[in-house]
């Protein structure tokens, strides 16, 4: 494993570096654009949404960068390394999100992951971000197995809604306990309340349904089930 990152420099340099598009992603319903950052000597690969990019939505406003953002800042809050440093700034297409690069496996995916049972307390922990966050897209290709066995999420465009709209791939789970390391973050976050930076991303109601979704999951304690079997993504991967 390399060495470990120095966040406040990852976010300054997503931030300040200059954006020059090399190629725009494939399997994306937005426009989403590899991109090379670079400031001075250092050069690195992010991955940018803009605004521009985005096909209007009946559900969600424009805007889907702020909630990329508002993944990483609640993920920030509750201690867990699963997202990566986001940003929201302009850009050669105008205003997006641009996230950190990940150098992962691309062959391996949720489903293949979940065979790993080492790799389990990272998919719980992903499990219960995507019920606090309102996840409505977590597809098996937007987990990521990074170097060192590390396992991230990313696309959290379509999260936050006040409106209970979880559709993922994280099911494996249900009907088990959450583990007490997890209840215990949420219960601090609870105790400390939102960080303020939310309140600049999200609606205020979106803010309240998001806490109301932390505190109603540390009472039940349980990953819930999907009785209907409709509440997955589409495609799956």
């Amino acid at each position: 494993m390399g060495a470990p990152r120095d966040v406040d420099d990852e976010l300054r340099f997503l931030r300040e570096a200059e954006l020059s598009v090399e190629g725009r992603m494939p399997w994306s319903s937005n426009a989403t654009f590899l991109v090379e950052a670079r400031d001075g000597d250092r050069t690195e690969p992010a991955v940018y949404k803009p605004l521009r990019g985005e096909r209007p939505l009946w559900d969600f406003p424009p805007g889907l960068g702020k909630r990329e953002v508002a993944a990483w800042e609640l993920a920030q809050a509750l201690g867990w390394d699963l997202v990566p440093p986001t940003v929201l700034r302009d850009g050669p297409l105008g205003e997006g999100s641009v996230q950190r690069f990940v150098e992962a496996d691309f062959e391996q995916h949720y489903f293949t992951l979940v065979e790993d049972e080492d790799l389990h307390p990272q998919l719980r922990r992903m499990a219960a971000f995507d019920i606090v966050a309102n996840n409505t897209d977590r597809k098996g290709g937007h987990c990521l197995l990074a170097e060192g066995g590390h396992v991230y999420g990313i696309d959290h465009g379509l999260a936050f809604h006040e409106d209970f709209k979880l559709r993922t791939v994280i099911w494996d789970f249900g009907g088990e306990p959450v583990p007490d390391d997890l209840l215990g973050d949420l219960r601090r976050l609870l105790d400390e309340g939102l960080p303020p930076s939310l309140a600049d991303l999200l609606t205020p109601v979106e803010c309240r349904a998001l806490a109301f979704r932390a505190e109603r999951l540390v009472e039940v304690g349980v990953f819930p089930v999907d009785t209907s079997g409709r509440q997955y993504p589409w495609p799956l991967v």
